[in-house]
């Protein structure tokens, strides 16, 4: 399994999320087996220095402890002390109940053996860490591939599905224009060519979603480009007022999918304008705004889902393309909208 794989943005959002939880869930359990190891073994060192001191009272054999003779007063015997100069014990003289024998531990000597079991613990739990990244990683790679193989055979049946509209659309364009040609301009006609023209539209916006993985960015001249994309709407839409204020912008990004975008927002604010509408286009800072005089949005929050629409046109799935077309450049898009006044399209250009 190779780890210089080439990820979408799907696949990478999968991705991440399988490792935090992977990672982040072991992580927890490790450290806590570690602190807890850690705890055990301080309390051992603190069980060893008594055993050590009390073995210590019968002979007072030992260079390891301070020995003291002290009055036994409030002190408990055969117990621990520990206060910020050093930990000591006390133990019983024969024969006499009025003084015992202090033992005592420096406490810098005591914290530095602390240290050492905490900086022991602590590249034990690196160690063991590294370990579980290096296996997290794996183990999210390793889940990716149904995922990946899933979305593979999606994308190359949806392509070949794409391809076979082709020969019937091709058949209804020419037979449409044959019949024109033959009966002369009729609603009919127009109402098929327009149904032929939204196919088209569909399929090449689902075309620009699929070659999301090979986007190429580049500098492109913004003024220009929609100039160029204005003037094709024109011919589509004579009724309609295009003005493109826009003029010397500089934008890196990817030629064909900022395309299809754009052409989405202008043949929508065309299609559902009113008549002798007006959609213009103008740069407020670094972001492009494109608004119109159409009939407006009920729910703006939703326009971008997929498969939701407020008109009887279309299907739904042109705006949530551009939206997902907007997530692989970079661009944050959103839109305000008042029903019977018109909508603006915003498209914060993040170059």
């Amino acid at each position: 399994m190779g780890l210089g794989i080439h990820l979408n943005k799907v696949e990478v959002e999968s991705f991440l999320k399988s490792f935090s939880l992977f990672f982040i869930s072991i992580s927890i359990l490790v450290t806590t087996i570690y602190y807890t190891g850690y705890t055990k073994d301080t309390k051992q060192l603190d069980d060893t220095i008594f055993s050590e001191m009390r073995i210590c009272s019968f002979d007072l054999k030992c260079s390891k402890y301070e020995i003291d003779f002290v009055l036994t007063e409030d002190k408990e015997l055969y117990k621990l002390y520990k206060d910020k100069k050093k930990l000591a014990a006390y133990f019983p003289i024969p024969n006499t109940s009025l003084n015992s024998i202090e033992l005592s531990y420096p406490i810098t000597t005591y914290s530095h053996d602390i240290s050492n079991i905490k900086s022991d613990t602590l590249i034990s739990l690196a160690i063991v860490m590294f370990v579980v990244l290096i296996l997290s990683g794996l183990f999210s790679l390793y889940t990716l591939y149904p995922l990946r193989n899933a979305l593979r055979l999606t994308e190359e049946f949806v392509k070949d599905i794409l391809h076979d509209f082709n020969t019937p659309l091709s058949t209804l364009r020419l037979n449409s224009s044959m019949l024109e040609k033959e009966f002369g301009e009729s609603t009919k006609i127009t109402r098929i060519k327009k149904s032929v023209q939204t196919i088209l539209n569909l399929q090449t916006n689902l075309r620009a979603y699929l070659d999301r993985n090979t986007l190429v960015k580049k500098e492109l001249d913004l003024g220009k480009l929609l100039d160029e994309r204005v003037d094709l709407m024109r011919m589509s839409y004579e009724k309609i007022d295009f003005e493109n204020r826009v003029q010397e912008v500089k934008i890196f990004t990817n030629e064909d999918a900022f395309i299809r975008i754009v052409d989405n927002l202008l043949s929508n604010g065309a299609k559902y304008n009113k008549e002798n509408g007006k959609v213009e286009l103008f740069m407020d800072n670094d972001t492009l705004c494109i608004k119109d005089s159409g009939k407006g949005i009920k729910e703006p929050s939703k326009v971008f889902d997929r498969f939701y629409k407020e008109q009887d046109r279309g299907v739904g799935i042109g705006l949530h393309i551009v939206k997902k077309l907007c997530n692989e450049l970079s661009i944050t898009i959103r839109v305000e909208s008042r029903v019977g006044k018109g909508s603006i399209f915003f498209l914060r250009l993040n170059n």
